[in-house]
Formats: structure tokens, sequence, C-alpha cells
């Protein structure tokens, strides 16, 4: 076995999330495909550079683009989040910078998630991880985009009644009220300017590092620390793939 490839337990986690073959239809064998992309998104390699043990890269590619558009990847990571039994969330960003490959052409549009921060031509990812650090909702945006805009739609993506976490970026008294809403609460420190202070205990708020070491172990992947795909479904969907490959660890580990 391959230094990237899927071990067994990994495998017999994420087989059965795959697509049903079509009757009659051969498809090329699941596990050296899925090997093949995670070498790509692990190396950050080119696509025509894959080892030849992995077979001919176009079918990797084409797998790869095919099921990204088809939602795929999202589904089999969606699945793995969802048996988290943890009732605490945190929320937080993280800054990749774009290569120029893929911000060649028109940029910040709708179907690519690239912006002008600090850095340079960069694409933000928003992550909640649970109380074990593990990933249940990401979403990406263009990198000067507020990290407040893009709590709604992952604070929907998570079960109700859960607890979140912030730091005091996210201060706003709408996130307040909606995971309120939803029956949970939102621990976030006021911005130092308020008037009213609102603490945060001590412990909850160190909690804050899981985001972070989340953040540190998808950048093990290349194709992540750096965005080489031009299409922001592409590019979500390597974050998919690598964050239910965490998952796939987690739950070999604990069997």
């Amino acid at each position: 076995m391959a230094r990237f490839d899927l071990t067994d337990g990994e495998w017999a986690i994420i087989s059965p999330l795959l697509p049903n073959k079509p009757r009659g239809v051969a498809r090329v064998d699941d596990r050296r495909v899925l090997n093949a992309i995670f070498y790509v998104l692990r190396t950050g390699s080119p696509w025509r550079d894959l080892p030849e043990r992995y077979g001919p890269y176009t079918t990797a590619y084409n797998r790869y683009n095919r099921w990204a558009k088809a939602g795929v990847w999202l589904r089999i990571f969606e699945a793995l989040a969802a048996r988290s039994p943890q009732s605490l969330h945190l929320i937080d960003s993280s800054i990749v910078r774009a290569h120029q490959h893929a911000a060649g052409g028109k940029k910040g549009g709708p179907d690519h998630a690239i912006g002008r921060s600090r850095g340079g031509l960069s694409t933000k990812i928003n992550a909640v991880v649970d109380g074990a650090g593990l990933p249940v909702a990401l979403s990406i945006a263009p990198g000067q985009a507020s990290d407040k805009a893009a709590v709604p739609d992952l604070v929907e993506r998570i079960a109700p009644g859960r607890d979140l976490i912030a730091d005091r970026g996210y201060d706003a008294v709408a996130i307040l009220d909606l995971v309120a809403a939803r029956g949970g609460q939102a621990h976030i420190p006021t911005q130092r300017d308020r008037k009213v202070q609102r603490s945060v205990p001590p412990e909850l708020y160190r909690e804050g590092n899981l985001v972070e070491r989340f953040f540190n172990k998808m950048k093990h992947f290349r194709r992540i620390a750096t965005r080489f795909d031009k299409l922001a479904r592409n590019y979500l969907a390597a974050l998919h793939l690598a964050a239910a490959r965490l998952w796939a660890r987690a739950y070999e580990s604990t069997t």
C-alpha cells in the first residue's frame, strides 16, 4: 500500500457511502480511483503527474470532477459528520492563497470564490468543528469576505440545540439570536469597544484551539493549503474529501 492510500479500515467506512454502480455498467475500481484522488490532494501534484500505479490520470480527474458536480463528495462528508455526538461546536475561518492557475480568467465571480485580501488573491475557508475538533460544516468565500457573513448558512447545517463558541470577530446580535432561535447558546466575547462587555468562561474559550488544529490538519493536504482549482465547486469538493478522510481516521481509531 502506498503512503497516502486508504487503509482497509478507512475503505470499510467510506465504501458503503459511494454511489451504487449502474446496472450493467462496469466502473473502474473505486478504491484505486479514490487513492489516486487522495494522492493528488495530499501531494499537490498536477493530475498529469499521477503515478502509473493509479491508472490513467484522466479516469481519476474525471471521476473527481463529475462527482464534485453531482455532490457526491459533499454527501459522503455529511453522512460521516452527521454521526457526531458532540453538543458543542466551534466556528472560525482560515485564508488560503489562490495559485495563478486558479486565479486566471475572470475573478471573484460566483463560480470562483476568489477575492483579494492582504496576502493577494485568496479564498477563505469557513468551518464549524465539534468538541472533538472534527468538521461538521464547511463553506468557502472570497478572501476579503466577512467572517460573520458565513455564519447563517453554517449554523443552518448543524443540528439544533448546539452551543457555539467563536472569537470576538463574530460578535453580532444577529448571530447570538440565530443560535438561540435554534435552541443553543453562543459563547462569543464582545468587541473591546462595546460599552457592555460579555465574557466567556475561560475553559470554554480555550476550546477554540480545536478549530486551529483542524485547519492545520486540513493544510497537510497541499491542494487545500494552496488553491489550484479554478471552480469553487471543485475546491470545496477537495475540502469535503479531506474532511471525510479525517472522519474515517477518527472512526477507524475507535474500532
